[in-house]
């Protein structure tokens, strides 16, 4: 790959003898930068998603520091700066609802400053695909990395994950099986290192996409954050992007329809999140590439799981890495054919499967051969009908088979505070059969679409020894929850979606495997239930101002990735320069 012939972006900034040139250099100097920094080496933005308040995230600032090694010895000049950071565990009503303000964060911070080159890094759920949309928009050469999942959870002698155990141990203490105390032993041993989730929820989903796509370097998804191969990737990468500042190979290079056909079948192989459906969607959006639901039915059905990860199977993140990590699953994709653009281009320059061909795989208990897997069709299932229109998602390697085909009575809760207060009643007219709907949770209703989607069983229920029933909603799925669990409901609720005019004790039929969601209601009864929801709707208040009114006017569906409308499509990173 030869280098570019285009003079360098920071150039523009640093590179005149006149006043402005003057002026560019003479503040950034006040660090005490010398002269020669300026001439001519490529500049290079290391975008931080460190933060205290992101737990996952908190060990960055040691990332960076070997990120900037790796750019010195490369040649090139290392510029770390802040962007909005949007921590899952903290952060309320919901990280979701600030992935497209990180994102403008990004974009405009690399657009209106001397860089050349971006390194970001990345780990808790929405850092990845925020970083990348706002990357993706500028379309300027990028590296990915990510900051690697905690060590495994320890309670009782056992392993545990970080997030499913969460779910687990709450349902037994409703179920009555163990004791508030024992619950909260776990509390401690949970999450006992640096790093994002350990199970595949959707941070590590979100990594293993990003190496899926080639925007990394080779096992980027699965190190442990305290691992030192963690910073020696690091220190690679940013010896890498040195070279694609100089070679120009941008976003766009990498971030192909090819590269995106890539990343869903290896979501089927991983038991990936089902947020990943969303984030693809928007990531793709930014750059131009026209990904729809239905490539995921197209290119992710029929892909074994062959991952044997919690929350769909028993193993972390730490037993994936030393198994052979996401090379050995591509590898074992590839050699069943299953890898639909081996030679997408990646990162280092090399196509995905010269990256690949070659892994070798330690465990075939935690990454399977393909005639053992964890599940036979792990693709996200994509289910439309009369009551998801544009579409909802199902995990099938989370759920329980028999309840992958369903009919049952509706018990509706018209919120997620109707939820919480109803679920507990002894009085609830619900059985093992019934189907939970959930309503007002997706992006404009909740707002956000936060992880609501996986309702906890009636206690009731638990106690009689329920462990899986039928839920339906337009809002999300933690990545390390698990259950059959009906997601991401297009057109939701708030915005007039068959789901809003669901009524107690309507028949759903659920049919996974023909792709279909299904309210047993005639058309004509439909639209008359419609037509009287839209004459009673009134602007909530909370929704008149600020940055919530922002998200609520421009939020586009989960099926259109709840990206801003104003904010799909490449820009560049062009930008006017005025003289000062």
């Amino acid at each position: 790959m030869s280098d570019a012939k285009r003079p360098l972006r920071s150039a523009q900034w640093f590179g005149a003898a006149d006043k402005n040139g003057f002026m560019y250099r003479s503040w950034m100097k006040n660090q005490g930068i010398p002269d020669h920094e300026f001439q001519g080496k490529p500049i290079i933005g290391i975008c931080n998603t460190w933060s205290e308040l992101t737990p996952c995230n908190a060990h960055f600032r040691k990332l960076a520091e070997h990120v900037k090694r790796g750019v010195f010895e490369a040649g090139g000049f290392p510029v770390e700066f802040p962007v909005f950071s949007n921590g899952e565990s903290n952060l309320r009503p919901t990280a979701m609802f600030t992935r497209n303000l990180a994102s403008m964060d990004v974009e405009e911070s690399i657009r209106g400053n001397p860089v050349d080159a971006v390194v970001l890094l990345v780990g808790c759920d929405k850092t990845t695909p925020a970083l990348l949309m706002g990357a993706a928009s500028c379309d300027v050469p990028a590296i990915a990395v990510s900051g690697g999942p905690m060590l495994n959870g320890k309670h009782h002698g056992r392993d545990i994950g970080s997030g499913t155990v969460v779910w687990q141990l709450s349902e037994q203490v409703k179920a009555g099986k163990i004791t508030l105390h024992e619950f909260m032993s776990a509390e401690a041993g949970m999450s006992r290192s640096a790093g994002t989730c350990n199970t595949m929820g959707t941070a590590s989903t979100m990594a293993c996409m990003a190496e899926a796509l080639g925007v990394t370097l080779p096992h980027n998804a699965a190190i442990p954050a305290v691992d030192s191969r963690r910073y020696v990737l690091a220190h690679m990468s940013g010896m890498r992007i040195v070279e694609m500042a100089l070679q120009d190979v941008r976003l766009s290079k990498l971030l192909t329809k090819e590269a995106f056909e890539n990343a869903i079948r290896v979501n089927a192989a991983i038991g990936g999140s089902t947020n990943a459906a969303i984030h693809l969607k928007a990531i793709a959006g930014r750059i131009g590439v026209n990904l729809e639901l239905d490539d995921w039915t197209r290119i992710g059905r029929g892909t074994p799981t062959l991952v044997d990860l919690q929350p769909s199977g028993r193993f972390l993140m730490e037993e994936f890495y030393y198994a052979g990590g996401l090379p050995g699953v591509i590898r074992r994709l590839g050699e069943a054919g299953l890898l639909p653009h081996p030679d997408a281009l990646t990162a280092n320059g090399h196509s995905l499967w010269d990256n690949t061909k070659e892994a070798p795989i330690y465990d075939e208990e935690v990454i399977r051969p393909l005639d053992k897997p964890l599940v036979p069709d792990g693709g996200l299932c994509i289910v439309r009908g009369n009551l998801a229109p544009n579409g909802a998602v199902v995990k099938p390697s989370a759920a329980t088979a028999a309840l992958l085909k369903h009919r049952g009575r509706a018990v509706v809760f018209e919120n997620f505070d109707d939820y919480k207060a109803r679920i507990g009643d002894p009085e609830l007219d619900v059985t093992k059969d019934s189907v939970l709907v959930l309503k007002n949770c997706g992006p404009k209703g909740y707002p956000g679409m936060a992880e609501v989607g996986n309702m906890g069983l009636p206690p009731k229920l638990l106690a009689q020894g329920v462990t899986d029933m039928v839920r339906i909603s337009d809002a999300r799925m933690s990545g390390t929850a698990y259950g059959t669990v009906v997601l991401h409901v297009a057109p939701e609720a708030r915005a007039g979606g068959p789901l809003a005019v669901v009524k107690e004790g309507d028949w759903i039929e659920l049919d996974c495997l023909a792709g279909t969601l299904h309210l047993d209601v005639s058309d004509a009864e439909l639209t008359q239930r419609l037509a009287n929801w839209a004459e009673v709707q009134t602007v909530a208040t909370a929704d008149t101002s600020g940055y919530r009114k922002l998200y609520v006017d421009h939020v586009l569906q989960a099926d259109q990735g709840c990206d801003f409308d104003f904010l799909v499509g490449c820009r560049g990173a062009d930008v006017p320069r005025h003289s000062h």
